[in-house]
């Protein structure tokens, strides 16, 4: 039960956040910053730590010491970098994503490293679309999890007649293995979302708001993220535009449904539906292309997910300045943060319909002084606060930065920008 101090902040951090994400000027600048390594590190621990933790004590020591020293407006939660979830990721045998404590290659204290390859070849384009699921189990989850591994000439034949075959097939010892393992990580993942789940009540219990909502994903960035990988995607505009757009339109109708069942009740009014834009970035599309392949489907997406009442959340990775008048066509109340743009043109472009972050260098809180720091907060405070409709944010979740800078970025915002 969060007591009655605690509810006090969390209904004043709460209404912070509103104010801002309906374009008005709260009491202050919201600060929505989540820990990342930062936090694991302050807390004395390595990623790895916190990784196969599976008590998730560590993490969640870490969590409460990080919000209690800088009490940012919004919690951290649990499902940052796998945390907890080491013994999971042993024993899938995943090949596109490595963490510290399992995988040698990233060493003992790093975030998750994503290894990008192609899953989907040229001359499977045919068998993609017309048998997706004998695909997938032969070729492209074979290719990203060892465990998977058995299924490569799993196969049905056109001449079957009893289940006695799949018995042969499934009764053989690489198959039984993988059975067993499937069967451990069945156990392993519900003890591990009870946990989680536990673990997040008390964090918010705290006083600290989630506005957390569910997820969605541009079809051409899953294209790219799943099947065909960034330079491939890139010549796919080119060499093969039927074949991407007949994919995203097919991703687009499954998208869409997922958005539209996500608030039925009602139960998520103003929480958020998150976009990560990886391939939305300056320069990998001209203007047409971007509208195209990425932008339309986008903006159909968010508009649906306004409709259900929940707001739409753009992380815009990379470079984002030629895309500002695409993104000032996005449904009102839709809110937006960067990686690297033009704040002083997001604002003007933006402001008084979306609401904007970001765009705090996050290296500056690794390699900079405090007093640079300093001024950088003030420097964009300046430019995006007036009017309201603005959060700070970092330009990147927290890694290896230094104490005095965080703190100094904390401190700042929550002095110079004041309201009133």
């Amino acid at each position: 039960m969060m007591t009655a101090e605690n509810q006090k902040k969390f209904d004043e951090k709460t209404k912070r956040m509103r104010d801002a994400l309906s374009l008005k000027e709260p009491d202050r600048v919201p600060i929505e910053i989540t820990g990342g390594q930062f936090m694991v590190n302050y807390a004395g621990f390595t990623m790895a730590d916190v990784v196969t933790d599976t008590s998730m004590e560590k993490i969640k020591y870490a969590i409460k010491k990080y919000l209690t020293d800088f009490d940012p407006d919004v919690m951290t939660d649990t499902s940052q970098y796998y945390f907890g979830e080491g013994p999971g990721f042993k024993l899938q045998g995943s090949m596109k994503m490595l963490v510290s404590g399992v995988n040698e290659e990233v060493g003992p204290d790093s975030i998750q490293q994503h290894i990008e390859y192609c899953t989907l070849m040229d001359d499977e384009f045919d068998e993609f679309f017309n048998n997706r699921l004998a695909w997938q189990l032969n070729k492209q989850l074979p290719r990203m999890f060892k465990i998977m591994e058995p299924f490569k000439d799993f196969k049905i034949s056109p001449g079957f007649r009893n289940v006695s075959e799949l018995a042969d097939i499934f009764g053989r010892p690489d198959f039984r293995e993988t059975m067993e393992i499937f069967w451990k990580m069945a156990d392993f993942y519900k003890e591990y979302r009870a946990k989680s789940a536990a673990v997040n009540r008390e964090i918010m219990e705290l006083g600290y708001p989630s506005f957390s909502g569910g997820g969605s994903a541009v079809p051409f960035d899953k294209w790219s993220d799943e099947y065909r990988g960034t330079i491939l995607s890139l010549t796919d505009i080119y060499d093969y535009e039927e074949e991407v757009m007949r994919y995203c339109e097919e991703y687009q109708e499954y998208q869409l449904d997922v958005i539209r069942k996500m608030n039925r009740d009602g139960s998520k009014n103003g929480k958020y539906v998150s976009f990560m834009l990886h391939k939305g970035v300056d320069g990998f599309m001209n203007g047409e292309q971007y509208r195209k392949f990425y932008w339309t489907h986008l903006k159909e997406q968010m508009e649906a997910i306004s409709e259900c009442g929940m707001i739409p959340v753009l992380f815009c990775e990379g470079k984002y300045n030629t895309r500002l008048d695409f993104l000032a066509e996005a449904p009102k109340g839709s809110y937006m943060y960067f990686e690297t743009v033009d704040m002083a043109q997001a604002k003007k472009k933006l402001g008084g319909k979306i609401c904007i972050g970001g765009n705090f260098p996050t290296a500056l809180l690794t390699y900079g002084t405090k007093e640079k720091v300093v001024d950088e907060c003030k420097r964009i405070l300046d430019i995006c606060a007036p009017g309201g409709g603005y959060i700070f944010k970092c330009s990147a979740v927290l890694g290896s930065c230094k104490t005095e800078n965080v703190e100094a970025m904390f401190q700042t915002v929550k002095d110079y920008g004041k309201y009133r």
